[in-house]
């Protein structure tokens, strides 16, 4: 019995799928840095969220979620721990009372001044990890995508 897509096509999608490698980069990154950040009960995703949210002023959900590349929805339930740990805060935005901006509480800049000498230790090792890898290259690449 032959199968209605040959093992030939599996092993291309396996070789050439742009979605296939850039998942399995990103779970190999977000399981080094998620282990660099543990000591400060923070994982890779919490600590991209707070920093974006390391403004001079309280950004609106909207752009938060562009920034972090997922909707408002997802964004607002990535918050909840983050709130419950007193890290950051849904506030009303003082210009349009309809809007919610999110605010980095004192709490989580001090947790974020902490962290982010490891996040920067943790990056440095990733590229020099990656020889022959332009990792500015990369990033431009990587940003064409969205």
């Amino acid at each position: 019995m032959s199968k209605p897509v040959p093992f030939e096509t599996t092993l291309h999608v396996r070789d050439h799928c742009l979605c296939l490698h850039a998942q399995r980069a990103a779970r190999t990154l977000a399981r080094r840095f998620d282990d660099a950040l543990r000591p400060f009960g923070l994982t890779n995703q919490q600590f991209s969220l707070l920093m974006s949210l390391n403004r001079p002023q309280p950004p609106a959900i909207g752009p938060v979620a562009d920034l972090l590349g997922m909707d408002r929805t997802t964004l607002t339930a990535a918050l909840k721990p983050l709130e419950r740990r007193g890290l950051a805060r849904i506030v009303v935005d003082p210009v349009d009372r309809r809007s919610r901006n999110i605010l980095l509480t004192p709490e989580g800049e001090a947790l974020l001044a902490e962290a982010v000498s490891v996040w920067c230790d943790t990056h440095a090792a990733v590229e020099h990890a990656m020889p022959g890898v332009d990792a500015d290259r990369l990033r431009r690449d990587l940003a064409s995508i969205v």
